[in-house]
């Protein structure tokens, strides 16, 4: 299957990442067990079969889906899980806005900010995983417009478009005290100036808000089948 329509998952290793917060001058480590990460951007043909809908300001199947809210994203991460013949990810509560995520579910998910960020960075360490030109289109070469998936040089561990075209939706409440249910955006967009295209940058947006530079790709979680075999990079098919 071609990794660029984002029919693909990615085995990501586990390991440790340190988020950092500018605006508090916040920092804390997270420990990750392994997972496993799309490797683009889910396009506008997976969400049609899948919801048989179509947002978007651009039309274009291998375009990444974008003007999705939060919960767009989460709920087409229960009906991907359910066409898959997987366990859904998250319970959702009629009588409101709310959400649980069972943890041991083996359905499609959003990925955490820590595995969003420990998978960009693909084991480097530097704001950006490669020169922003070769890996990503942000304001300076998009000519303002978003492009399709896996267009640009994808990181070591086979990750395309990690680092602008769309901001990727993460599960994580960005600062209930002060923000409230505003969630987290990770990895800038074609919009967007090259210091807003770095592997640590945050973004907040409300989980019903739908704009033109947002989108999402889904993580899965794996069960550590032997604690003597070393987890390894690799793939295996997304599509239903």
């Amino acid at each position: 299957m071609d990794v660029m329509t984002g029919h693909e998952m990615i085995a990501i290793p586990p390991g440790q990442v340190t988020l950092s917060d500018r605006r508090t001058q916040r920092s804390w480590s997270v420990e990750l067990a392994p997972y496993q990460l799309a490797a683009c951007p889910i396009t506008q043909a997976l969400y049609a079969q899948i919801t048989g809908e179509r947002p978007g300001t651009t039309p274009g199947d291998q375009l990444p889906v974008e003007c999705v809210s939060w919960w767009d994203a989460a709920r087409f991460c229960n009906a991907l899980s359910r066409r898959a013949g997987l366990t859904p990810a998250y319970h959702f509560r009629a009588e409101a806005e709310d959400i649980e995520w069972d943890a041991s579910a083996d359905g499609y998910r959003l990925p955490t900010e820590a595995e969003w960020e420990h998978a960009c960075r693909a084991g480097t360490t530097g704001p950006r995983y490669g020169d922003l030109d070769e890996i990503g289109w942000y304001r300076g070469n998009s000519h303002e417009r978003i492009h399709e998936v896996g267009g640009k040089r994808p990181n070591a561990w086979g990750l395309y478009d990690m680092l602008g075209n769309v901001w990727d939706w993460c599960w994580d409440v960005y600062d209930a005290e002060v923000y409230g249910a505003y969630r987290v955006l990770r990895g800038g967009g074609w919009f967007d100036e090259h210091w807003s295209c770095r592997a640590s940058a945050r973004r907040r947006s409300h989980p019903t808000f739908q704009v033109d530079d947002v989108g999402f790709r889904v993580a899965r979680s794996v069960v550590r089948r032997s604690t003597s075999s070393p987890a390894r990079t690799g793939s295996t098919s997304l599509r239903p």
